[in-house]
């Protein structure tokens, strides 16, 4: 799952992620942050992703102008 996890780019992980949570239901959000070392929040920013559209173009992982998780 870790590999799987870490495998395609920040809006797929975070999709992934948020549907591996709903499928632990109660819980399942907190669980999977811990086992895939990631916040929370990635995994609920990616439960809004699919309602919100396609925001970055393709072939971007961020906007841009975007920071990086490392400055």
């Amino acid at each position: 799952m870790r590999v799987l996890y870490h495998s395609p780019g920040e809006r797929d992980r975070r999709m992934y992620a948020s549907t591996e949570a709903a499928k632990l239901g109660r819980g399942g959000v907190a669980c999977l942050a811990r086992v895939l070392g990631c916040d929370e929040k990635t995994i609920r920013r990616g439960r809004r992703d699919p309602a919100r559209g396609a925001e970055v173009p393709t072939g971007r992982s961020r906007k841009k102008g975007a920071v990086g998780p490392r400055g």
